[in-house]
């Protein structure tokens, strides 16, 4: 039952994350990408803030967890801040594909650390990839220039984070969540925009990037993951570019083209393919 719940919740928040990829394309544009980290963590720490006065009065503070959820911080706040800044000179669809492949880091990871996944896994990542890549390729190919090497370097850090939630995630995650925000809030120092002159559409879209891409999502991948290991559970995340494009498809008006259908159908099939195994 617990694999189960994991892997609904699991979904549940990559289905957020899915859904924060034009907001945080517009957002950035208004704001540039300090402010766009920076006043997101405000606004997902104001979230969890009330939650964590109480935990705290009600157990003290469990140094552990702190500094698990501090240093996994750090990782995920250059994770954002690299997507954000490279997403400004790229198209949102190759920073999909790039930040994707944090599945690879994940894998290798996982299998110099000698945990055997077998032939199905790989042949789940394999389909993974191939579907990203069906399901975010422009018409015009993919181009590698600085914008591509920063959300690239970002995918790196997503998989470090994935890693180290793992590590920690059977501690409380809304305390967790709440700690691992912190770091964030170091990106304002460097804003150059005060808080007054964000445009008030970009402040409604950074209150839903805060509070549900970031409170909500990420204390579901802390509970998620408490069930599955790091490899299947980015594998799951993967369909946050899935979700990506079937909202832009419903909500912006997007084509969905063979290619973009064959490209999720691929991607289903390889996480199919790995729950198969892992369940069984």
């Amino acid at each position: 039952m617990g694999r189960v719940s994991g892997i609904v919740v699991l979904l549940l928040a990559t289905f957020a994350w899915g859904s924060s990829f034009p907001a945080i394309k517009i957002v950035v544009d208004m704001v540039g990408e300090n402010v766009y980290v920076g006043v997101r963590s405000i606004l997902a720490l104001m979230g969890l803030t009330p939650y964590v006065i109480w935990y705290h009065y009600r157990n003290g503070f469990e140094r552990k967890l702190i500094a698990g959820a501090l240093i996994t911080g750090v990782v995920y706040a250059l994770g954002l801040w690299l997507q954000g800044w490279g997403i400004r000179f790229t198209t949102a669809s190759t920073a999909a594909f790039i930040t994707g492949l944090y599945v690879v880091f994940v894998y290798i990871h996982d299998s110099i650390g000698r945990r055997v996944y077998g032939l199905r896994m790989f042949l789940s990542l394999l389909f993974a990839v191939s579907g990203l890549y069906l399901l975010t390729v422009p018409e015009s190919g993919f181009g590698f220039g600085f914008g591509e090497f920063l959300v690239l370097i970002g995918a790196v850090f997503w998989a470090m984070q994935i890693l180290l939630v793992d590590r920690f995630s059977r501690m409380n995650p809304l305390v967790f969540t709440f700690y691992e925000i912190l770091p964030s809030l170091l990106f304002l120092l460097g804003g150059g925009v005060g808080l007054t002159m964000i445009p008030l559409p970009a402040f409604f879209l950074l209150m839903y990037l805060g509070l549900i891409c970031t409170d909500f999502a990420f204390v579901g991948q802390v509970y998620g993951q408490r069930w599955l290991p790091p490899f299947i559970a980015s594998l799951i995340m993967i369909l946050e570019i899935v979700f990506a494009t079937i909202l832009s498809v419903i909500f912006l008006g997007e084509e969905l083209t063979p290619l973009k259908l064959i490209g999720g159908t691929v991607i289903l099939a390889g996480i199919y393919l790995s729950l198969h195994s892992y369940l069984h």
